[in-house]
Parts: structure tokens; sequence; C-alpha cells
């Protein structure tokens, strides 16, 4: 197979026109973030807000021309723009790529969403996402799970998946699968080593494209990682994706509790339901004495659950058990399924999804009439 070059996509780019200005899209110095790994290519097209709506068929040209080169296997083309959109949740922002109406909806047979968030990055939040999921598979349900750090990508790692997605018709990609769960991640379509140098709104336009353009088929629930923060990433996702719930992961010590704080509060100003918190890195045991230490304090999640007046979900100890499976690709809920450890995620996930269909049996009754 032929060995495509950035050089090679940046011409191929040269032949697509900008309709309202008369040059091409690469003079114009509109072309940006290009990234090509083994025949799999993506770029963003940066346009003025006000013309996103109507440059669709730009971007689908754009796409075309890379396609048609020897050796690409695969193109994501983004539009990135910041627009205001009116009626929106809380009066917010979407920093979108300027593709509603027409392209395929988001995670349209995907019957429950569960986003795992955190204020703060390093308190375990990939890993609990991992293992929740792998325990709501194991329940018997289908489960997708889907990376939504761009910066920062673990679930190929995590998952002990290699190689790149496949597309069976050049325009959508098949989902990895790790242990029964279906899983997509920028992590599968650029180097590992390789640093995402995106500005907000191409994270954005990639975030609605890997959802979009992935052939998820029907699930019953999908878990996002979501980056750390309450950033442009966290707010997108939660206008546009109808999101079931969202559980928040701290560690027990106050700065990392002051974190959570706010991303439990931005989930709430947007109307996203909080399923709970879980307390990360709660306890730990001596391997030799057995004795318990409380290395990050303990307890503080729960008190803060208590206090926010939200469900507290449970207890993950700081256990070198599950760091060790999740470097290895092997989640501790598969790999050591009747550990101590793993049935602490399986409680988890059981508690998260009893509270997932209480939501959705509360929303299929609708209002209640009387008639008095």
């Amino acid at each position: 197979m032929a060995v495509i070059s950035e050089s090679q996509v940046i011409e191929a780019l040269k032949t697509i026109v900008d309709p309202d200005k008369g040059a091409d899209i690469v003079s114009l110095g509109m072309v940006s973030g290009v990234v090509v790994k083994d025949g799999h290519v993506t770029f963003a097209i940066e346009v003025e807000p006000e013309r996103g709506p109507k440059l669709e068929p730009l971007r689908k040209a754009a796409e075309k021309a890379v396609h048609d080169l020897a050796g690409v296997l695969t193109v994501s083309a983004v539009l990135t723009a910041e627009r205001h959109v009116h009626g929106g949740p809380k009066g917010g922002h979407d920093h979108g790529h300027g593709q509603q109406g027409a392209e395929r909806p988001l995670l349209p047979d995907v019957k429950a969403i569960i986003a795992v968030a955190s204020g703060k990055g390093g308190v375990g939040k990939s890993t609990t996402a991992t293992n929740l999921a792998m325990a709501l598979s194991q329940q018997g349900l289908k489960v997708g799970l889907f990376d939504a750090d761009i910066y920062g990508p673990s679930m190929p790692r995590m998952l002990g998946i290699e190689g790149e997605p496949v597309s069976p018709d050049g325009q959508t990609l098949l989902p990895m699968e790790s242990y029964g769960v279906k899983c997509m991640s920028i992590g599968f379509l650029v180097p590992e080593d390789s640093p995402i140098i995106w500005r907000g709104p191409m994270v954005m336009g990639a975030i609605q494209q890997l959802l979009r353009d992935v052939q998820w088929g029907e699930l019953d629930v999908m878990v996002i990682d979501m980056p750390p923060g309450t950033g442009d990433t966290q707010l997108t996702i939660s206008q546009n994706l109808p999101l079931t719930g969202a559980v928040i992961v701290s560690t027990p010590q106050d700065i990392a509790l002051l974190d959570a704080r706010k991303g439990l509060n931005m989930f709430r100003k947007v109307d996203i339901p909080v399923l709970g918190i879980i307390e990360n890195m709660s306890y730990y045991i001596c391997p030799k004495c057995g004795d318990e230490a409380h290395i990050f304090g303990h307890g503080g999640a729960k008190a803060e659950a208590a206090k926010l007046s939200c469900d507290f979900l449970g207890e993950v100890p700081l256990d070198i058990v599950i760091r060790e499976t999740a470097d290895r690709g092997e989640p501790i809920v598969v790999s050591k399924p009747s550990s101590s450890h793993a049935k602490a995620y399986r409680d988890i996930a059981k508690k998260v999804w009893d509270k997932v269909q209480l939501i959705q049996s509360g929303a299929k009754k609708g209002p209640k009439i009387s008639f008095q």
C-alpha cells in the first residue's frame, strides 16, 4: 500500500476552492491540524461562524479529494467555527462545526448515555469509566465506551487495543471492541506519542464526528470518559447529546472535592441529572500487615455527596493491582472478576444502572394530569 504524506494531503486540498472567496482553502489559510497515520487522515477547515452551515458541501469535497489519494483509508474533516446557538440550554454557546441538519444524528440508537467526569485530572476517572463500562457489560447490557479526552486519550492503552478502526465505506468507521464493549478514541487515529495541537473548536468538531461517523449500532448504554475540568468539551457534550446522567469521580482530599463540586454544579446548571459521586483511592490496605491507611483522607466524597444532596455510589481503594491491570489493558473487572475491587466496581455499576432505569421510567410516564 502506498504511503501517504502530509504534503500530499495539502496538495490535494489546494484543489478545493472556497465558493465565496474564489481561492483554494490552503492558500486562504483555512486548513489546519493535519494528522496522517497509517492511511488515516484528519484535518480541520476553519471558517467564519456565519458561513459554517452552508459550507458542508466544501467539507465533503475536501474529504473526497483526500480520500481519492492512493494510500488513504479514511478521512475525517471538520469545519470549525464558534457561533451562538439561540435556545440552547441555559443560553449557552455551542462550539460546533456548522453541520447541523446535514449530517447523521448523534447516537440515535443508544438508549442511555452516561458521562463520567471529574473536576481535575489524576483522580482515576478513566480507570473508573473503563471498569464501569465493563461491569455494565457483565450485567448483560450492550455497552459502548467513548473517549472524549482528545488531548490525553487513554482508552487504547487501558483496553489493550492496537491498530486502527476499519472503514467499510470510506465515510464511517467501525468501532473497535474490547471484552465485548464497543469503543472509540482519537487515540486509535493518531500515534500514541503525537500531541494533538488543536484549538477548542477543532476539538469540538472532532468529538462530534467521532460520535456521528462511527457505526455504533444499537446500544443499551454508552459511557463517555470526559476530559477533566469544566471547559468547552464538557459543555458541548452536555448540550449536544441527550445525556441520561453524569457520574462524578473524586479522591477524598479537600482540593479534589472542591473541583468535583464544580463539575457537579456544571451538570446541574445544564439540567443533566447527577447520578452520584464515587470516591476513588479511598483507602490503602498494606499487603504485608493488612492495616488500612487513608493516604488522601477518607469519607470526603461521601460527606460532600450528603452536603450537595447527591447519592454516594461507593468507594474504590488505592491499590497497585488496579493500576497494573489498567496499564496492561486488562481492566480489573474482567481480569480479576472475583477480587474485592472488581466487586466494588460492579456494585457501583448496579447502582448507576438502577438510577438510569429510574430516570428513564419517569421520563416515559410523563407529567401527571389532575382533573380537580
